[in-house]
């Protein structure tokens, strides 16, 4: 209730002469959501307004910038309903943000940061029995000081990062339908590798677009990553609860979960519709629950992964049977951890699983250990700047994991590789 008030008061004491110019605009200017991906998760990075009165020299001093963010889904912590965001700078657009000389429309440039829900159009939140993140209604009120004018009326939103996906799949399995979203590359000569990339716990649903930007997985179709590939497929199949669901509860690999049948017939379905697909290169992955999935669809189709990269591992090694492990010890696998993950905890999954794979004579197994997960950008404390530990998959999606159990780099043919330069090397032997 106080921050309420006090969100309200923002208002109530904004100059006189303010609300004097806000009163003679008859009608409120609508503004645009971009929505980009960051290691934590989406943000709302930019504004798009209209631009029926010009404005001459906007400077970014000038915008104050409210949000409202709500949910019919349920309740969003008091601290992150209402806030203020920060304009960094501003640029004559298009109606998407495109720079333009002479664009009928102004992007506002907005700041980002950790840690600040204010900043995210998605919100965690617990329905039921589960814990999903879900897309909020995210309203913003913004005002020009100098000239009055005011933009409150929504024109919808711009996944930025997602422009090149195609999020309509939909794949039904004896009465087990899943969603996902694709990705497939342009310009390729021959046949190009799949990377298939399976969500964590919170990204279960309907809606492949929350797959993809609950935390930065759409990256596998960006040009950095893609290059290494000379083009790769991507694939985000989506489950509409958790992959760890047993049908009485979440398995940790002690009994059979309802999906993993269900998605290996959507990656066969995916790959027959794609004739571009080299099956000899198709890779698995995923983070926490997607790890466990992952590893299950490697222990029971060995012979079809050309390899699997997985971090946050959430399969029990007490559940995995010696036999399990001599069945992918042949399969290249590349795990990634962090030491203070305290929901899917190292000891209990992958430290022993992959000792036990070095034993059993993998010669292409690796795991990225770290002490902590922290900022790769260097943008906001580098190493200084932690993140919940279980978010290892940011070493992953960044491809920057580079280092073995040992401390030594990963080579490929005597040189040293990123994960995804060693996942591009990776070919499924005939």
């Amino acid at each position: 209730m106080k921050k309420n008030l006090l969100f309200l008061l923002a208002f109530l004491t904004m100059p006189l002469l303010t609300w004097a110019n806000i009163n003679s605009q008859p009608t409120p200017g609508s503004y645009k959501l971009i929505v980009e991906g960051f290691d934590w998760g989406p943000a709302v990075s930019r504004l798009v307004l209209s631009m029926d009165q010009p404005i001459e020299e906007p400077r970014a001093s000038d915008f104050e910038i409210f949000v409202s963010r709500s949910s019919s889904q349920g309740e969003i912590p008091e601290a992150a309903r209402n806030g203020k965001r920060t304009v960094v700078t501003s640029y004559s657009s298009d109606s998407d943000g495109n720079r333009q000389d002479d664009g009928k429309f102004l992007t506002l440039v907005l700041a980002v940061s950790p840690n600040n829900p204010i900043m995210s159009s998605m919100q965690y939140l617990r329905m039921g029995n589960r814990a999903s993140n879900v897309w909020i209604d995210y309203q913003v009120t913004v005002l020009h000081a100098k000239s009055g004018q005011v933009w409150n009326q929504s024109n919808g939103t711009l996944q930025q990062d997602l422009k090149e996906f195609d999020l309509s799949g939909k794949f039904t399995h004896q009465n087990t339908t899943l969603t996902y979203g694709a990705f497939a590359p342009k310009n390729v000569t021959g046949k190009a590798p799949l990377i298939i990339w399976l969500h964590g716990g919170g990204e279960g649903g309907t809606d492949p677009s929350i797959a993809l930007l609950g935390n930065k997985a759409y990256n596998y179709a960006s040009p950095e990553i893609q290059v290494l590939f000379g083009g790769a497929y991507v694939l985000a199949p989506q489950t509409p609860t958790f992959w760890m669901d047993s049908g009485q509860g979440m398995t940790r690999g002690q009994v059979n979960d309802i999906y993993n049948a269900a998605v290996f017939a959507l990656i066969q379905d995916y790959v027959a519709k794609n004739p571009g697909i080299d099956p000899n290169r198709i890779y698995v992955g995923g983070c926490s629950n997607g790890g466990y999935i992952s590893l299950k669809l490697i222990f029971e189709h060995p012979d079809y992964f050309a390899a699997g990269y997985i971090s946050a591992l959430a399969f029990n090694n007490e559940f995995v049977t010696d036999q399990m492990v001599q069945k992918i010890k042949n399969v290249p696998i590349w795990f990634v951890h962090s030491k203070d993950d305290m929901t899917t905890k190292p000891d209990e999954t992958v430290v022993p699983l992959f000792d036990r794979l070095k034993k059993a004579g993998a010669k292409n197994v690796h795991f990225s250990y770290y002490d902590n997960v922290t900022d790769v950008t260097g943008l906001y404390g580098g190493e200084d700047f932690r993140y919940n530990g279980h978010w290892s998959w940011v070493y992953s999606h960044a491809n920057t994991a580079r280092l073995d159990l040992d401390g030594k780099p990963v080579m490929v043919d005597g040189k040293p590789v990123t994960i995804m330069e060693w996942m591009a090397a990776q070919r499924k032997k005939k």
